[in-house]
């Protein structure tokens, strides 16, 4: 796993994380089990390629990605505990998790991790479910997350395909496809994720 460090000879400017990349991945490490820890390094992966790609800021890139999943083995009882203490919309307390970890998660990250930088923050809270409003970053974080390496999924080579060559077409096919997946499963649409599906795949056709 130490290995995985060095992925990338990548130096961090301290103006977003006080730390180098390595301490980054130290602090990530100790907040996930493995399996998590990987998927996320495969996001930083993906994240760093899309940036280059899309004139993005390759090191909040990479800090993006790294935490983008940093709260995600929380307890709900610690969000909740967020939630009422941050004073956050009280309509968090109804969803879950896949909610949580974002949009909850970017205060855990502020807290813990000292990241104050709010594009590099708001990435993180929309990662999940995107936005009407994205930055280029949003899109590269939202993006990488669906299409990194250890993804396996029908259509995720066709994903990948369209990540590498238009960002917008990227988060349209990915919305659309999310939401395909919860209708198909009969799960509670978050609002927001509507409002995504309208601006970013209707609003696109």
């Amino acid at each position: 796993m130490k290995g995985d460090y060095m992925m990338f000879d990548l130096k961090y400017h301290k103006k977003y994380f006080a730390g180098s990349r390595v301490e980054l991945c130290t602090k990530v490490q100790q907040s996930v089990g493995e399996k998590r820890y990987r998927h996320i390094l495969g996001v930083e992966k993906a994240a760093i390629e899309l940036a280059g790609k899309n004139a993005v800021d390759v090191e909040k890139a990479s800090i993006a990605a790294l935490v983008h999943d940093y709260a995600k083995e929380r307890s709900a009882e610690e969000f909740k505990k967020v939630i009422d203490r941050k004073h956050l919309d009280p309509d968090l307390l109804k969803w879950n998790n896949f909610i949580w970890h974002g949009v909850v998660g970017a205060e855990i990250i502020e807290d813990e991790l000292k990241i104050s930088d709010p594009e590099i923050l708001n990435a993180v809270r929309r990662h999940t479910v995107g936005s009407v409003k994205m930055t280029q970053l949003d899109k590269v974080i939202y993006v990488a997350d669906f299409v990194e390496e250890g993804r396996v999924f029908p259509d995720v080579d066709f994903a990948r395909t369209i990540a590498f060559k238009n960002l917008d077409q990227a988060v349209a096919f990915e919305t659309k496809h999310t939401l395909q997946y919860l209708l198909s499963a009969n799960k509670t649409i978050y609002p927001t994720a509507i409002e995504t599906y309208n601006r970013w795949v209707v609003a696109v056709n």
